[in-house]
């Protein structure tokens, strides 16, 4: 296996660490609001839908370029997302039943969009699909610059109205009751969701991408019950995955980075479960018996004859 600094000796293994690196960081944080809110399917149903975006870009344009891909894509994610509140508005499907529809329809969409382009006259048409699943090696200085730009954007928005969306992730009626604009707020936040799904597609593709955005916040919730650590945690738990996924699939010849990002960050989730400090499985052991073991001491010396009859005067 490569020592890490000698693989960041590579000038083209710098700018995929830089580039996974960040965009595990920014999908954690606005990960821990879609957590909270109750919605950690709608990152995947948005990766879902940016895929029949993607192939539009391309058969348009007729050239890969990051750029035109997350414009397709950012367009295709908010398609789906007024579309999920149209049918939970006009019929009576919960939210779930419609992110189901949505997410089945335009991944459908989306393969059938990319056969025709696999089947057609389309040139440069060549690892179009690596974006189903991802791959992080093809990316170049300009798409890890794009990305770095989303990525400060996200992270900018999100503090800068860090009490706007925790406020609406918590009790969104109190918020309305105070003044705020929620189903404003809420579409931002949606819009942030959708660039954070779009940004990472081409790390970690439309299928997997979902998992940067619930995982580190999930193994974040074990850890903290402030939301600002919360948010930190959760950003930092990406951002090592991001990075022992590009430094580990670099180490071992053939093996994707994507997956083997998604692969660390669930390893962080099994860490989390079963030594979170308060919420981890071995946390609530050791509280369990120190209970039990407080309990049988007090019932020792209750039934003490002294200290019975100090209790009786």
């Amino acid at each position: 296996m490569y020592h890490f600094w000698e693989m960041l000796s590579d000038p083209n293994m710098q700018w995929i660490f830089l580039g996974c690196t960040l965009l595990g960081l920014s999908s954690g944080v606005i990960g821990c609001f879609s957590y909270l809110r109750k919605q950690s399917l709608m990152g995947d149903t948005l990766a879902h839908a940016a895929l029949p975006g993607i192939c539009i870009a391309f058969m348009l344009s007729g050239v890969k370029s990051i750029g035109l891909f997350l414009i397709g894509a950012g367009a295709a994610g908010l398609i789906a997302t007024l579309g999920i509140g149209m049918i939970t508005r006009r019929t009576k499907l919960k939210q779930d039943a419609a992110m189901g529809i949505v997410l089945s329809g335009f991944f459908g969409l989306g393969i059938v969009l990319l056969t025709i382009i696999q089947h057609g006259n389309y040139g440069n048409q060549a690892g179009l699909d690596k974006f189903l699943f991802g791959q992080a090696a093809a990316m170049i200085g300009s798409d890890v610059i794009t990305m770095s730009i989303v990525c400060g954007l996200l992270i900018t928005v999100c503090t800068l109205l860090f009490k706007e969306f925790k406020l609406i992730s918590f009790d969104p009626g109190f918020a309305r009751g105070i003044g705020y604009p929620v189903a404003f707020l809420e579409q931002v936040m949606m819009v942030l969701v959708v660039v954070a799904v779009v940004a990472g597609i081409q790390a970690v593709g439309v299928v997997l991408v979902a998992a940067l955005l619930i995982t580190p916040a999930v193994s974040a919730r074990y850890w903290t019950d402030r939301l600002g650590l919360m948010v930190v945690i959760s950003g930092l738990f990406g951002a090592v995955s991001g990075g022992v996924g590009t430094w580990f699939s670099a180490s071992v010849s053939n093996l994707p980075t994507g997956p083997v990002t998604v692969l660390a960050a669930t390893l962080l989730f099994g860490i989390s479960v079963l030594f979170g400090p308060r919420r981890g499985l071995i946390a609530k052991r050791l509280l369990r018996r120190q209970v039990k073991q407080r309990y049988q001491r007090d019932s020792e010396l209750a039934n003490q004859p002294g200290v019975k009859k100090e209790a009786a005067l």
